[in-house]
């Protein structure tokens, strides 16, 4: 599918859609609470689709109607050697590799190709410490083991969603557990979005040094209540007002833990000069900070190599559309910099590289230069209502 843009100016109000981090969170931890709740300001995001799924296949029963999901956990855990579907959702595959390690049998996770490119050595090394199974194929992978309750140790480097994975494990189990963690320990505040939503259902999880995170035997119960606006797609919406436009994003929250938060400063710093941005505790931020940085007066980023295990590797991805409009990005070995460039439409397709981001982050730059753009489906992934939304904000955007 194809979106085709005219240079406008948005303007209205738009509410930010549910943080599908947070959904992830909320739909895991009410199944580890053993107990009915009740979870309203759901998105039914492809993402969010693949979580549910997985909760069904280990024995979760979900009713989903409108944006509420009405969650049972009465037969959970309790099915034999479940197929678990993660279609292209990587949090889905880290969060619930550690809980089918759990059953002590076999359980295999699908999704696509791209997927199973993407890091899975902390679990690898994990299951070959312990004398488990790990077994990757061409989409899929296949785990066997029984966890226990105890001490580990896991790289920060690499995906914060390895750490909480394992975090809901441990959970499960019951037990006491500590888990150390190597630093340099980046996007931790993910790891504090999962532990405040494991909080909700009463479990015991905490940091009791920069470095380390306590798990303590606890009593789970039900907890019912609404998911909060994601942070890192309203940084899309709020990219309008750089561009000419006057949008009001609402349905954030901002006593939120959600480390996306920092968008608004980082797009005034971009606004107001050429500044140098760490975006390794925000890597989701990188393709509509590199777009904002593009269509102002450029910027360095420094944390960037993470950028390269997303569903496409998105500073490729954002240098080659670039490129197609008169601009690039130069790279170095954890750093990306955008030169001050004249952006223009040049007549040639933009591609989406199926990746949620980078065609929400080229809209936005589309809405100034104005140009078609391939592949938009993929917002269905993270933002399915967004071309809906900016389109009732007055972006003169056909989709065909």
């Amino acid at each position: 599918m194809t979106a085709t843009f005219k240079p406008c100016k948005l303007k209205g109000k738009v509410s930010a859609p549910p943080s599908k981090s947070m959904a992830h969170r909320y739909l895991i931890g009410a199944a580890l609470s053993g107990e009915k709740c009740t979870l309203t300001g759901v998105d039914y995001s492809e993402d969010i689709l693949a979580s549910m799924d997985c909760l069904r296949s280990l024995g979760v029963a979900l009713t989903a109607s409108e944006d509420t999901v009405e969650s049972d956990p009465a037969e959970f855990m309790k099915v034999a050697s479940p197929v678990l579907h993660c279609r292209e959702s990587g949090s889905t595959l880290r969060f619930f590799i550690p809980l089918a390690l759990c059953l002590g049998r076999s359980v295999t996770f699908k999704g696509s190709h791209r997927l199973f490119e993407r890091p899975l050595d902390v679990y690898r090394e994990l299951c070959l410490e312990n004398g488990f199974t790990f077994d990757v194929g061409e989409a899929s992978v296949t785990v066997c083991g029984k966890l226990k309750s105890g001490s580990y140790t896991l790289r920060g480097d690499v995906s914060s969603q390895f750490i909480s994975g394992l975090i809901f494990a441990l959970v499960y189990l019951g037990g006491d557990s500590t888990i150390k963690i190597l630093p340099p320990f980046e996007s931790r505040s993910y790891v504090e979005l999962t532990l405040s939503a494991l909080r909700s259902f009463g479990a015991d999880v905490r940091f009791t040094d920069e470095l380390k995170l306590e798990i303590k035997a606890s009593k789970m119960h039900a907890f019912s209540g609404r998911i909060e606006g994601d942070f890192s797609n309203a940084a899309f919406l709020d990219a309008f007002n750089y561009t000419g436009g006057e949008v009001n994003v609402g349905n954030l929250n901002p006593d939120s833990l959600q480390g996306d938060r920092v968008y608004s400063e980082y797009f005034r710093q971009l606004d107001e000069g050429v500044p140098t941005l760490d975006i390794s505790d925000c890597p989701d931020l990188g393709p509509i900070l590199i777009a904002m940085a593009a269509l102002k007066n450029g910027a360095a980023f420094t944390g960037t190599a993470r950028l390269k295990a997303k569903e496409s590797d998105r500073g490729a991805a954002m240098h080659e559309e670039l490129k197609k409009l008169g601009g690039g990005l130069i790279f170095g070995e954890n750093t990306i910099t955008v030169p001050k460039t004249e952006l223009t439409r040049k007549g040639e397709v933009l591609w989406g590289h199926n990746d949620h981001r980078i065609v929400m982050a080229m809209s936005v730059i589309l809405s100034v230069t104005g140009g078609v753009i391939d592949g938009v489906e993929a917002v269905k992934k993270s933002y399915p209502g967004f071309f809906s939304d900016i389109g009732a904000l007055g972006a003169e955007v056909t989709l065909a």
